[in-house]
């Protein structure tokens, strides 16, 4: 368990750990004092300048509470921070569940997230049982702004939004669940509008957090520095693509991120991903099906270097399905080529733009 405590707290944590979602516990957390038992409760010092701050950040909030669901909720809305929690798993089941269910509702990894609670015994179980967890006694609140873990370096555009794009997924999720038809056809509804596009300067910051934080959708998990990423817009040897997306719902943001090394007659894919908040919304081999495009028209071969890991396997078979087949490996790159001769077409029930 990764648990953090007064004592000798730099020590106690990953410095290259990055939380994306922080799972409050409400009684004697959130708030002083217990909602079902208690005539009130009030909030603890500083609990709203802690989740307002974590946000502008881009780290989100949930809920994992022992608690009336009801009651909670028209709580929360009464102080003013019912909006601030998704997927908030107000029950009676074990806080083990709730956060592997808020992981899983959200799509992330249990290592983004920290979990806050008042009792040792519930971060003893949750530490216990899914260790990758960063536990936190709510007696150290005042010392949650200056964990390296809860201060991104990167902080764009796109992260100050994260909270809102996440809404307006639910919204598009409760949609879905109350339309009847096929899911091409639900797609449709959407009105989506796909964008590829040079990168800017203006986008690096952006490209940088996606190879940070997109890793289960990432062909080779490559990080590059902004001095790099400036020097690639500028290279007439490589192209740097991003891609973005948004609907009738709102923006889904910047996206999607590639990589390309240009010789005279073969291109590589360096770097290939895609944020996984889109993975259902069958865009995914858009910008792999415009790359490969790109690559016929200009009369050249094309291959892509892959590196597995223990999440990626998906991108794997997106550039199996695309044609690619592994030639050779070099270390732990797999190195995978394709003829060109069978690119999909891009779905009909998106509009696709480029620049």
């Amino acid at each position: 368990m990764i648990s953090i405590d007064t004592k000798n707290l730099p020590e106690k944590q990953d410095k290259k750990k990055q939380i994306k979602c922080v799972v409050w516990d409400l009684d004697n957390t959130l708030w002083n004092g217990i909602l079902l038992e208690d005539n009130s409760v009030s909030l603890r010092n500083q609990v709203v300048d802690l989740i307002q701050t974590l946000d502008s950040r881009g780290i989100l909030h949930s809920i994992a509470s022992r608690n009336d669901y009801d009651r909670a909720m028209e709580k929360l809305e009464e102080l003013g921070l019912k909006e601030y929690f998704l997927y908030p798993q107000i029950n009676w089941n074990s806080k083990v569940a709730s956060i592997n269910n808020i992981a899983k509702s959200i799509n992330i990894s249990l290592e983004a997230i920290a979990f806050i609670d008042d009792q040792p015994f519930e971060l003893e179980e949750v530490g216990f049982s899914c260790p990758e967890v960063l536990c936190i006694n709510a007696f150290n609140l005042d010392q949650l702004l200056d964990l390296p873990a809860m201060n991104p370096r990167l902080i764009t555009a796109d992260s100050k939004m994260r909270r809102l794009m996440y809404i307006n997924d639910l919204e598009r999720d409760r949609a879905e669940e109350n339309f009847i038809g096929s899911q091409e056809e639900f797609l449709a509804t959407l009105k989506m509008n796909f964008t590829i596009s040079s990168a800017q300067e203006e986008d690096l910051q952006r490209a940088e957090e996606l190879t940070v934080r997109t890793n289960q959708l990432n062909t080779t998990g490559y990080t590059y520095s902004d001095d790099e990423l400036k020097y690639f817009i500028r290279s007439p040897q490589h192209k740097l693509l991003i891609a973005s997306l948004d609907d009738k719902y709102g923006s889904y943001g910047k996206i999607g991120l590639a990589l390309v090394e240009c010789q005279e007659k073969i291109w590589t894919i360096k770097l290939l991903l895609m944020s996984c908040r889109v993975m259902s919304r069958g865009v995914g081999t858009i910008l792999l099906n415009y790359i490969m495009n790109l690559a016929k028209t200009h009369n050249v071969c094309l291959q892509a270097e892959f590196i597995a890991n223990n999440r990626n396997r998906m991108m794997y078979i997106t550039y199996k399905f695309a044609g690619f087949k592994e030639t050779e490996q070099i270390g732990n790159t797999a190195i995978l080529k394709t003829q060109l001769t069978r690119i999909q077409a891009f779905p009909d029930y998106v509009n696709l733009q480029t620049y």
